[in-house]
Parts: structure tokens; C-alpha cells; sequence
């Protein structure tokens, strides 16, 4: 299960077209987040060389962006919790 802070407004994933750990997470993770929070824009965009990225957008536009290549799916579902 993928919690969402309430803080959150908006999700923004990069991803690498390459294969990854991100990708697979936001494959698994997306039909989850849809589910429980319908009408959260998510947003997955796939391009050529990006660094696997998201960025969330709070309470008052305030935007959180992070690189998360090297994050374990653990790290990944915190991020979204912790933003």
C-alpha cells in the first residue's frame, strides 16, 4: 500500500526509458495511488535522457523535486509519505 501525505497535490514522475527499479515501482505503484486518491493528478512521463525523477507539489505551490535513482521501492513510498 502507497500512503500519500494529505500535503500533496500533485505527483510528477520522470522516468528514464531505460529499465529500472523506479520504473517498476511506478508501474506497480500507480493503479494503487489511483484507487485510493482518484483525484490526485499523477502525472508519469517517460523521456530520453532524464535522471529518474519526482517531483510533488504541495499546499500553496510549494514543489519538492528529487533525484531518485539509487532509491529502494522502501525509500520510494517514503518519499510520497514524507515529501
Amino acid at each position: 500500500m502507497v500512503a500519500i501525505s494529505p500535503a500533496v497535490k500533485e505527483i510528477r514522475f520522470l522516468l528514464p526509458q531505460a529499465a529500472s527499479t523506479f520504473k517498476n515501482f511506478v508501474l506497480k505503484a500507480y493503479p494503487e495511488i489511483k484507487k485510493q486518491h482518484p483525484y490526485l493528478p499523477v502525472l508519469i512521463r517517460e523521456c530520453q535522457g532524464v535522471q529518474p525523477t519526482v517531483v510533488v507539489r504541495l499546499d500553496k505551490g510549494v514543489e519538492v523535486k528529487k533525484h531518485v535513482g539509487n532509491f529502494s521501492e522502501a525509500e520510494l513510498k517514503n518519499l510520497l509519505q514524507n515529501p
